[in-house]
């Protein structure tokens, strides 16, 4: 190996275990106990994983190290597990981590993030499994998404599973409409100086508001694509070409509050999916924020 390519590979090793840490030590602060199944398959193939490989660890000891550092067993798809030890030291890994198996990879923290990692790695092998949902870098994408990770300390070993989360739920959704109307309803010329300027007030993730003016029939808000600002909402057609504006706007005419689905592109996974808007109506506005259930295929 040249000293270009070694070089390439100790940094890119220094990013996964500073992902790695960043697991540990926001799952450490934000608490333990299983959630609802809220991710779906997602979720059930974390656990399954993280079951899996514990149960054969517990069966075949440290031998079982080699095999969940190899790709095949303990991988699934994206999912892989690793293994840190009480000191800190990579184990296993089935994932870009192997880079950084046999190193500290606490030492690449400040001195106050290491007495935090070591906290993490201090919880008691009680056979509990932890959670936490956080936000951090997916190094794939360079963006800076939510997280959901399920880990659980055997003997003096840590194992854990990992994956990001690409869309947001229904009741974020709606959390999120509710503090826009309620914004609109306050300060309205403000608020639509937020959305426009793409303000984490008004956006999160996948999830965006736009604002439809009732008596133009027009955008004048858009979390996402500003050039739709000004444009005709009569015309705006999804990916399969059905008229949701003209619907959205009929539906406004008779009621406060609903919903519409179509197909629309997921700004997080770059894919079309299909989309529930949910909107309500305040005064002369439409306000607007939408999540998205999954791939799609086009006819």
């Amino acid at each position: 190996m040249n000293m270009a390519m070694y070089k390439a590979t100790t940094q890119f090793g220094l990013r996964i275990a500073a992902l790695v840490l960043g697991m540990l030590l926001t799952a450490s602060a934000f608490g333990q106990g299983l959630p609802a199944d809220i991710d779906g398959g997602d979720t059930r193939r974390a656990k399954d994983l993280l079951a899996k490989a514990v149960a054969y660890y517990k069966e075949e000891g440290d031998v079982a190290l080699a095999a969940i550092s190899r790709q095949g067993r303990f991988t699934d798809g994206e999912l892989y597990v690793y293994v840190i030890d009480t000191n800190g030291v990579m184990l296993a890994s089935g994932g870009p981590s192997a880079t950084l198996i046999g190193r500290d990879v606490s030492k690449t923290l400040g001195p106050e993030l290491r007495t935090e990692f070591q906290q993490a790695l201090e919880r008691p092998a009680s056979g509990d499994v932890h959670h936490a949902t956080y936000r951090w870098q997916n190094w794939s994408s360079g963006r800076h998404e939510k997280k959901s990770v399920f880990y659980t300390r055997v003997d003096n070993k840590v194992f854990a599973v990992g994956y990001y989360i690409p869309r947001s739920s229904e009741s974020e959704a709606e959390n999120l409409l509710t503090r826009v109307v309620q914004a609109m309803g306050e300060k309205p010329e403000e608020t639509i100086g937020k959305i426009n300027n793409l303000s984490p007030e008004f956006r999160q993730d996948d999830l965006y508001a736009f604002v439809i003016d009732r008596d133009s029939e027009r955008f004048i808000a858009h979390g996402y694509n500003r050039r739709l600002v000004g444009s005709d909402f009569n015309t705006i057609r999804s990916t399969d070409k059905q008229p949701i504006g003209e619907r959205m706007l009929e539906m406004a005419e008779t009621s406060d509050s609903g919903r519409l689905s179509y197909l629309w592109p997921n700004p997080t996974t770059n894919s079309n999916e299909q989309k529930i808007t949910l909107f309500s109506v305040t005064e002369k506005y439409i306000v607007a924020v939408g999540y998205y259930q999954g791939w799609a295929e086009l006819d």
